[in-house]
């Protein structure tokens, strides 16, 4: 199975709080949340091909350019599944997230979903009926490693195109 990652640029370690205007950018390399969840992805036979990323500024300032290149990105690229998130409790990030996950969707032959944290309540509102949100602690909060191996789960049912309706019951914002 092969994931795409998207990120900001807090995530993604290219920049800082404050330095939001990072252009989108890419490493063919597990970055950030994606090393942590090696050992998971590795119980579903998965591998992270790519880690895209923008600040939130950057995406902020025109979102529909960003989510139009990233789609076209993933129509190069071709991923089985792509992670958007997880934005833990970040507003914008998780903003991004959300609507990046539903034009994949919607414009590639890719499945995207997003993951956040609850503290997100207008975009989960906004976006839990249109995609697959997953549930993440936020920031520093308990149980990160749950939901980076839901988040595996979750893709790897995406990927073998199965019913994914109990674990979006399970793992998803509802």
């Amino acid at each position: 199975m092969k994931l795409i990652m998207i990120y900001d640029q807090i995530q993604s370690g290219l920049g800082t709080k404050d330095d939001t205007m990072v252009p989108l950018t890419g490493k063919k390399e597990p970055i950030g949340p994606a090393i942590m969840m090696e050992p998971f992805l590795k119980q579903v036979d998965g591998h992270v091909m790519a880690c895209l990323c923008c600040g939130n500024g950057t995406y902020l300032a025109d979102p529909e350019e960003v989510s139009r290149k990233l789609c076209a990105m993933m129509n190069k690229l071709q991923p089985d599944v792509v992670m958007c998130g997880p934005a833990f409790n970040y507003a914008d990030y998780a903003q991004m997230c959300a609507k990046v996950a539903c034009d994949i969707n919607a414009t590639t032959g890719a499945k995207a979903f997003a993951a956040m944290s609850v503290e997100n309540a207008d975009t989960i509102a906004a976006y839990k009926d249109k995609v697959a949100i997953v549930e993440t602690p936020k920031k520093g909060g308990l149980g990160l490693n749950d939901a980076l191996k839901n988040m595996c789960a979750l893709a790897r049912a995406l990927a073998d195109d199965a019913d994914t309706s109990e674990l979006i019951h399970e793992f998803c914002f509802k």
